[in-house]
């Protein structure tokens, strides 16, 4: 769903969490300088893809990019 702004609408939703899981969250939030709603939104869409099994995660591709960078000369030159 979209609002007419094209950003996503949101529905609000209730759920229980252990509280050390919460916790962990709340202080990955803060060190990121993120909103809690966006790391539930992420571990969420990180949690269908991988259930789905259609695309790569997140953090899979962007290691990739970064080894990519990194050793392209190495890789061209063990492609040939």
């Amino acid at each position: 769903m979209q609002t007419t702004s094209g950003h996503p609408q949101k529905v609000k939703f209730a759920t229980q969490a252990d509280p050390e899981l919460l916790a962990m969250l709340r202080k990955i939030a803060g060190e990121e300088g993120r909103q809690l709603q966006s790391l539930v939104d992420e571990a969420l869409r990180e949690y269908i893809e991988r259930k789905q099994g259609k695309a790569p995660r997140r953090h899979v591709v962007q290691a990739l990019h970064a080894s990519m960078g990194q050793f392209d000369a190495l890789y061209r030159e063990l492609s040939r």
